[in-house]
């Protein structure tokens, strides 16, 4: 596996990553029209690739193959992080996180926020992370089960 900076040409690749691994990850916590709404079959690219802008954006690769990604805001929000459903727990989420809490340090964050699916809530919670509020929000008009959960830099167990 190699971790590597996000580039520009990555972001059609992390979108198909995104979609398949909600559809064929989250299937067991979420309803087909909550997985529908959320990775939806088509949606403004365009839009999808800005938010890796100005980011902490890092991809993982194996045998030249996106297989994981994810992307953090300066101020420490946690935005998204998924891994290939052909590539669950072996440890790719577990190394990117451990990048991207480096990132928060040198960025002197204080906290990383996140909104973890019921799907992911265990690894984040694995890695440190603590609920602060299970969430019901709105995508494309269905509700969905998410919680809100934060990791302080140098407190909590942090995973690692």
């Amino acid at each position: 596996m190699k971790l590597r900076l996000f580039r520009e040409e990555d972001g059609i690749e992390c979108w198909r990553l995104f979609h398949d691994t909600v559809h064929r990850v989250n299937c067991r916590d979420y309803s087909r029209e909550q997985l529908d709404a959320w990775a939806p079959e088509s949606l403004d690219l365009e839009a999808w690739c800005r938010r890796f802008q100005n980011r902490v954006a890092l991809v993982v690769e194996s045998d030249s193959k996106l297989i994981g990604f994810a992307d953090m805001t300066g101020d420490g929000h946690l935005d998204r992080l998924f891994v290939s459903a052909d590539h669950q727990r072996q440890g790719v989420a577990k190394l990117i996180w451990t990048e991207l809490a480096e990132h928060a340090r040198r960025l002197n964050c204080e906290t990383v926020l996140t909104e973890a699916s019921l799907t992911a809530k265990p690894f984040f919670e694995s890695v440190g992370f603590q609920v602060l509020q299970r969430q019901q929000v709105n995508c494309r008009g269905v509700f969905l089960v998410n919680f809100r959960m934060e990791w302080r830099c140098g407190g909590f167990d942090q995973g690692e």
